[in-house]
């Protein structure tokens, strides 16, 4: 498999490291630096309470340095599972005859991306299974972008379309970034290069290569915002770990700049995969919560994107530890949002692609946020004023763009309030921005303000 040396990454996974040798890394990690693979690989090596403690503590300050208190929210909108892939952990696997196929028309995107309006949604995650053909993959995932942005609800729009979506060709991908998309991402699952092969198994997924490279591809498309992830559980997760940071080695000496988001998800069990009912890896939520952290330290400029496939208690742990992203009130099957609609997790018809672990609304994951002291943000200001790329991370890297951060995400917070929360949450909301008023200065506080007034007087989606 390219950009990894799996007898290297091996090596690495026999490390044992002192407590002066961990306190040496944390110390690095303080200084906002980047850790080498084997500093990485000595943090994962750790077992001890106590160190895993500092482990914890060196994330979160990491985290609130360069990203503030701040959590971005998102949310996934499923387009397509037709999908010519065979794959034995999906539940959209092309020989699963348990899942009911549905390719949404534009006009059906833009009814599902109105009901995501109305509940005050900004940053949509587009997503489809791979169809056989590149052009009408292309096509349809224009069309569809489109089709989000052209969604309104009382002047409300959407603020960014991330996708996570096939391989594409440079050409390909230079036709979605003019339809006007924010991240590429796409998920190698698994760089084991022998476990790849043995759970993908038809379809142009097959090729683990093929999918390195889209990520080339997007960056020569002048892509810069890219994000990668393994699926945790497909193999041994130190071993993922180490590998996909090898890969961002490779990012980083290439192009000059690394992913903008890690995601981490685990498996979960899928309709038809008895597979992904049974993995062969499973880590405990110990083992996550380290892995976490060490990604934070590992690459302290990265957003680490967290899914509604971890428990609501979880995830509100994560996010003190290194999240900087999170989605809610997923769905992962095209149409599977309705207005007013009672959801449980129970009803399989919102669980086709992978089962869901945190059920709870938007208001009720932006009351946890705020009652935690984070500021739930649906900003997308970075994108729009082209901090994207090598000029983010020249921001990010120390710790400089935490103070656009936390302006951006108090504005879109009392737009949040003011629109759509309900009047529990606008008290708890407004109770937070007073607090993170006196944390800023002068000329902030008067930035701050001035949007606050516009708000007030229905201006929205400003930002600096």
């Amino acid at each position: 498999m390219k950009h990894v040396d799996e007898a290297r990454v091996n090596s690495f996974l026999e490390i044992e490291a002192s407590e002066k040798e961990i306190d040496s890394v944390l110390e690095k990690t303080r200084q906002l630096k980047k850790l080498t693979l084997e500093e990485s690989a000595k943090l994962l090596s750790v077992t001890d309470s106590a160190l895993l403690k500092k482990i914890y503590d060196a994330a979160s300050y990491v985290k609130n340095t360069i990203y503030g208190k701040r959590v971005v929210m998102f949310v996934p909108l499923y387009i397509s599972n037709v999908c010519a892939n065979s794959c034995l952990y999906c539940g959209f696997a092309s020989n699963n005859k348990l899942t009911v196929r549905k390719k949404l028309t534009f006009q059906e995107i833009k009814e599902q991306t109105e009901i995501l309006l109305k509940r005050g949604h900004k940053r949509i995650l587009m997503v489809a299974g791979e169809m056989s053909s590149s052009k009408e993959n292309t096509d349809y995932y224009v069309g569809a972008v489109k089709a989000i942005y052209s969604a309104d609800y009382k002047g409300n729009k959407i603020k960014r379309v991330n996708i996570n979506v096939a391989p594409m060709s440079t050409d390909d991908f230079k036709r979605l970034k003019e339809a006007g998309i924010g991240t590429y991402q796409i998920f190698q699952e698994t760089y084991h290069e022998e476990t790849y092969k043995k759970l993908h198994i038809a379809g142009a997924k097959s090729d683990p290569d093929n999918r390195l490279d889209a990520v080339d591809n997007a960056f020569k498309a002048e892509i810069d915002d890219v994000g990668i992830g393994p699926l945790l559980g497909l193999y041994d997760h130190r071993f993922e770990i180490l590998a996909m940071l090898m890969h961002v080695e490779y990012l980083e000496k290439t192009y000059g700049v690394g992913p903008h988001t890690i995601s981490v998800p685990r498996i979960e069990p899928a309709p038809g995969s008895a597979y992904a009912s049974n993995p062969e890896y499973p880590l405990t939520d110990e083992e996550f919560k380290k892995l976490v952290a060490v990604l934070r330290l590992s690459v302290p400029y990265t957003g680490i994107i967290m899914s509604t496939r971890e428990t609501a208690n979880l995830r509100d742990v994560l996010v003190n530890l290194g999240v900087s992203q999170i989605s809610a009130e997923s769905r992962v099957t095209p149409g599977g949002y309705e207005d007013d609609s009672v959801v449980t997790p129970h009803n399989n018809k919102l669980e086709r692609q992978f089962s869901l672990n945190d059920q709870r609304t938007l208001d009720e994951i932006v009351k946890s946020l705020l009652l935690q002291g984070f500021i739930p943000s649906f900003c997308a200001a970075c994108y729009r004023k082209n901090r994207t790329g090598e000029h983010f991370m020249d921001l990010a890297k120390p710790g400089k763009i935490k103070h656009m951060c936390d302006i951006n995400a108090l504005v879109t917070l009392k737009e949040y309030l003011e629109d759509f929360a309900e009047p529990e949450i606008k008290e708890l909301g407004y109770k937070l921005i007073e607090e993170c008023k006196t944390k800023l200065d002068g000329a902030g506080l008067n930035a701050l303000e001035t949007f606050f007034k516009n708000v007030d007087n229905g201006i929205r989606d400003e930002y600096i």
